[in-house]
Order: C-alpha cells, then structure tokens, then sequence
C-alpha cells in the first residue's frame, strides 16, 4: 500500500542513482525502496567505483522498531578446491591513485559477491514495493545511457590500462569508442549488464546465486584461475545482524557490528568524544584517531577471527576508556530517509576492481582478496566463507525528538575518520549538517616504520593542533576526495526533511 503523502530525504551517488530513488518514490516507495534502487542503479552505472558483483552492507531503522544491519560483504572463496589452487590467477597492479598503490587484479583476486543478495533481503523486509520496480530503472539507464562521474573519470585516467586494459569486456567498459578512457560528463551504455538487470528484476539477486549468471561466473573462474566456486555461491548467505549502538549526546547512533572492522572503530571512536561531554577540539580528535586506529593497524589488520576481536574491543573500550585498548578504495554511499521516520544506509565496494568482467554480461567483477590493506594475512589466507574485513560504516540514527539520520561515507580506511568528525560535530555539537559536511578533516596514517602522519585539510587550527602533538602533517589542500564523500539524508524535530551531499566527491540530493 503505497502513502502519496509520504516524502524521502535522498542522497546519492550522482543524477542516475538520484533519479532512481526519486523515480521509485513518485510510485510511492519509502526510504529503503529509495536507497535501494539508487544503489542498484549507482552499481550499474559508476564503472571502476562499484559493482553489482561486489559486497554492500544495507543499514536499516524502521519507524517503530529497533535498527539492523543487513551483511552483504564479500566472503572468501574457494570451497572444494584443492590447496594447490590458492595463491594464482592474480597479477600485480601498480598504480599512481592516491599517490601509489600496489593491488593484484585479475581472477584470483574476486570474492565471493553479496551486494545484490543484501538489496533484496533489505526490500523484502522493509520496502513497499516489488523487487522488479526497483531494478527497472537501473535497465533503463543502462539501455538510454548514463553520464560518466568525475569520481570515476579521475580513477580510470590512472587505471584504464594497467587495471582494466587486460579484458575485453572490462575495456568496453572503462573507454570510449576510440579507446580512450571515459571523461567525466561521457555518455556510456551497458546493453549487456541491461539484458543481465531484466533477468534480475525477474528471478532475483539468486539468478548470481544458484542461477545462470552464477554459474557462468563458476565456469569463467574455473577457466582462468580464480576460486569462487558454485559450491561458494550457493553457500553464500546474507548475514541480519544487531548492530552496536552508542548514545552521543541526544543521539542514539547504531553501526555496524563486527566482524565488521568500520563499525565497531567508529562506535570506540565516537564514543569516546562523548566522553568529553561538549563539543570536540582538534587536539581530542587527534588524540582519539591516533589511539583506535594504531589499535588497529596491530590487532584488527592481523585478525583471524574480526567478530571475537570486535566485541572485545567494545567491551573493553566501554570499561575502561581509551586505556582499555590492548597494545598488542572504492567505494559508494546512499543515505534516505522518509517523512514516516524510516532511515536507509547503503554502503558498497567492489574493492579497486579485479579489471575483469563475466563475458557477454557487461558485469565488472571486485578485487575484495586483491587489496592489501583488507588481506594483511596474505592472499588467499582466509578459510572459504569467512566475510572479509570492510571499512564500510552505513550508519543509521536517532534521537528521543523525532530526528533521524542516515549518513556514510566511500573512502576506504577514511571512512571512520570522516564520519567520526561529522557525527561528532552533529550529535555533540549540535552544527548545522551541510556546515558538519563541509567542515576541514583529518586522519591518521601510520607509515611502514609505525610513524603516525596527520594527513590534513587546509586549517591553521588543525596545524596547531598536529604541532602539539609533536607529529609531522600532510596539508592535503581544500575538500580533498582523500578524504571521503560523506552523504547524508536527515529529518528535523519539526518533520522537515534534508538531504546532504560531500563537495569532496559528486554528490547528488534531493527530497521528493
């Protein structure tokens, strides 16, 4: 039963994602309808940033009713392989993004996919409408074409050839007519990947499951060397979990649970700015940043087991404080929020991108096993169906005066230090959510001998505050893509709804 009074609050990846949420809504889709179809649509459509063969975690607060966290990450292939087939089907990229990175691309490097299984397990629990009406518009911008991002126009400049050169399909793809990467504003068409959505909007996220498109992906992978089985993809669940809730200020904000790295660094985070019961300074960022993610880089990034050593961290960071703490890239979000009061977070990752693709589907694969910072143990260390380790924070909240949020960031290990720095300001200082947004960033980096840099916006109260600390900084200029994309979708103590995009990368609101 569809409310024609209802309204949603979206923020989203760019003009074809937005369309699509408004376009569900204006059939009478609530929030979740909405961030679903502009994901659905953002992973169809942003070559290089994401995919729908990638990992997602959809986070959801309903009217009445507690939050959930639905778990579509990428999992660890390889059932019913020998061990003589682990360690292959990988090439090393070198490339110049964000100032030179090293991943392994090809076959071996795809995980076991859940994005598309994690949009339709969110529809079916909390949507309004059929599953099909909310694919329907991603195959209509696939057929009509869509206009090429900056975000992706960038990110292919640097990688089209060493990435996505390899492949025939993934050529087609990332290039113009006359082989040339994309730039921002091209029009691209994905014929194949629009025949592929219609077979979707039909059978469902199974048909990459149990159906045809899996079992080509079985087939391909088996041929070149990579893992992912049909044993693996019949394995594969999504995961509804209870996610970890802190009270900042009037808020009462839910993020992801482990085995989720994300979640539970930016609860610890948060957290312990509450503590400080006001409004946060540079220097108490810095002190926090430096502390939880040092933690990280020795336990989290070495972890065999992330749930145990999650909860472990949360319960001991809640006795204790900070002082508890033991001392042993791309990305895409979508945030709405209705005027019912219901909050829909969406958060996907195909990693840099495998540069490969399923032939004749026009379906780009992830790198999940091929970045480093998410397999510290080494390539293919993991045992097959254990989720991989994910930066992906989709966080829902809610105070006891009606306004909700919904908000996330891409950015990789950035995601947590960008959403600390604006739910801080939002829920402990009460600023303005586009002011929040805007606001300059810091995050801190540890280098390979443990040295921690300050990498930092343009701001003469950040550099003192990195002078105090006695550590060396890394002015990275005005609104700096480094550091994240933050998107969020809000409703006021009076009911009013908001919409707000990050200047750092595109963005596109709106409230329909």
């Amino acid at each position: 039963m569809t409310s024609p009074t209802r309204q949603v609050a979206i923020a989203a990846t760019g003009s074809a994602s937005l369309g699509a949420g408004q376009a569900v809504v204006a059939a009478g889709g609530n929030a979740v309808d909405a961030a679903i179809a502009a994901a659905i649509t953002a992973m169809s459509s942003e070559p290089g940033i994401v995919s729908l063969a990638g990992g997602a975690y959809v986070s959801v607060w309903p009217a009445s009713g507690s939050p959930v966290v639905i778990d579509g990450n990428v999992a660890m292939p390889g059932r019913g392989l020998p061990r003589s087939a682990l360690g292959g089907g990988v090439r090393e990229v070198v490339t110049e993004y964000g100032g030179g990175v090293t991943m392994f691309a090809g076959h071996g490097s795809v995980a076991v996919p859940g994005a598309l299984s994690a949009c339709e397990a969110a529809v079916a629990g909390f949507g309004s409408l059929p599953w099909a009406s909310l694919v329907e518009p991603a195959v209509g911008v696939c057929r009509d074409g869509y206009p090429i991002g900056g975000a992706a126009a960038r990110y292919l400049a640097l990688v089209a050839d060493p990435l996505f050169g390899h492949d025939a399909g993934a050529r087609r793809l990332t290039r113009r007519d006359d082989g040339s990467p994309f730039v921002a504003g091209d029009l691209a068409r994905n014929l194949e990947l629009a025949s592929v959505l219609e077979a979707v909007a039909r059978d469902g996220s199974s048909l990459l499951t149990t159906g045809d498109l899996g079992r080509a992906l079985a087939a391909d992978m088996g041929t070149h060397g990579g893992l992912i089985t049909e044993a693996d993809l019949a394995a594969y669940k999504v995961v509804v979990r209870e996610p970890v809730r802190r009270t900042v200020g009037e808020w009462d904000v839910a993020v992801n649970p482990p085995p989720s790295v994300g979640g539970p660094l930016l609860a610890v985070m948060l957290a312990e700015l509450a503590r400080t019961g006001g409004p946060t300074t540079w220097e108490e960022i810095l002190r926090v940043q430096r502390a939880v993610l040092a933690y990280r880089l020795t336990v989290h990034d070495l972890s065999r087991d992330l749930a145990a050593d999650g909860h472990a961290l949360l319960a001991s960071v809640d006795r204790h404080g900070l002082a508890g703490l033991p001392t042993s890239a791309s990305t895409a979000h979508i945030s709405a929020v209705d005027s019912d009061g219901l909050a829909c977070a969406v958060t996907m990752s195909s990693g840099y991108g495998s540069g490969v693709t399923i032939p004749g589907t026009g379906l780009l694969l992830n790198n999940a096993l091929g970045e480093p910072e998410l397999n510290r143990l080494g390539l293919h260390a993991l045992e097959p169906g254990t989720r991989l380790a994910s930066n992906m924070a989709p966080t829902v909240a809610r105070a006891a005066d009606g306004r909700v949020l919904a908000v996330g960031s891409p950015g990789a290990d950035r995601i947590t230090t960008a959403l600390v720095q604006v739910l801080a300001q939002l829920c402990l200082g009460d600023v303005d959510l586009d002011v929040a947004i805007r606001a300059p960033r810091m995050h801190v980096r540890f280098e390979a001998s443990g040295e921690p840099v300050v990498e930092h916006e343009a701001s003469v109260d950040i550099e003192n505050a990195v002078r105090k600390a006695g550590l060396r900084g890394l002015d990275h200029g005005d609104l700096s893509m480094y550091f994240g994309g933050v998107g969020a979708a809000y409703r006021s103590r009076d009911g009013e709804l908001r919409a707000a995009g990050d200047p750092r990368r595109e963005a596109a609101v709106g409230v329909s």
